[in-house]
């Protein structure tokens, strides 16, 4: 008889090829002439200011920081028991990287996609 408790999982296409879920924290960083684009796997994170925070300072450090999960439900731990814990457990967390060179942090434009994915351009200071 197969343990009931773990649920099968199936995976096809471009899921096959990667891992299971998007990690929480996995950063992308690209480059143009005159900016740099960063995109955050932010899954769980709610689209709203209160949860998140992106600092970007001039030397071209960022700081992100925010809370993953509904923390309501992290508070009733005996309503569910996971038995499968690919997801990034509930509660606040802090990334932070640096980019490959210096920025004008106030020239920077955000879009919270609806996939989890924080997308930022910021342009890149002048020598």
């Amino acid at each position: 008889m197969e343990n009931q408790d773990k649920p099968v999982v199936v995976l096809t296409g471009t899921a096959k090829e990667g891992k299971a879920g998007l990690p929480l924290g996995t950063v992308d960083i690209g480059r143009s002439e005159n900016a740099y684009l960063f995109r955050v796997g932010l899954p769980g994170v709610r689209r709203n200011a209160r949860d998140l925070k992106c600092d970007i300072h001039a030397d071209g450090r960022v700081h992100i920081e925010g809370v993953a999960g509904d923390a309501r439900i992290v508070k009733d731990k005996s309503a569910y028991d996971m038995k499968v814990k690919q997801l990034c457990p509930s509660g606040p967390f802090t990334i932070t990287f640096g980019l490959p060179g210096p920025v004008d942090p106030r020239l920077s434009f955000f879009n919270f996609r609806g996939d989890g994915v924080l997308e930022v351009v910021v342009l890149s200071k002048s020598p």
